[in-house]
């Protein structure tokens, strides 16, 4: 099967290709070798991550002048 690539960089899957992945809106590209590999991607919502990072900072004691320090920090040239 082929699909061919537009003027502006985008491929369109061919529908029979397309109906085996039915509700899947995205996808997953990788290289390996010559070959360009497509693979159903999983997307999560950045909530109940986000929420689990922010227990996990109150947990661990951290404070905003914490953070601000350790961006000083990492931003600072060091040798």
């Amino acid at each position: 099967m082929l699909a061919k690539k537009t003027s502006k960089n985008q491929i369109t899957l061919p529908k029979k290709i397309a109906e085996r992945f039915p509700g899947v809106e995205y996808f997953d590209l990788r290289i390996e070798g010559d070959n360009i590999l497509l693979a159903p991607a999983k997307i999560v919502p950045a909530g109940p991550t986000l929420q689990r990072v922010r227990e996990k900072i109150k947990h661990l004691g951290i404070k905003e002048r914490d953070v601000s320090e350790a961006v000083r920090w990492a931003r600072s040239k060091r040798m």
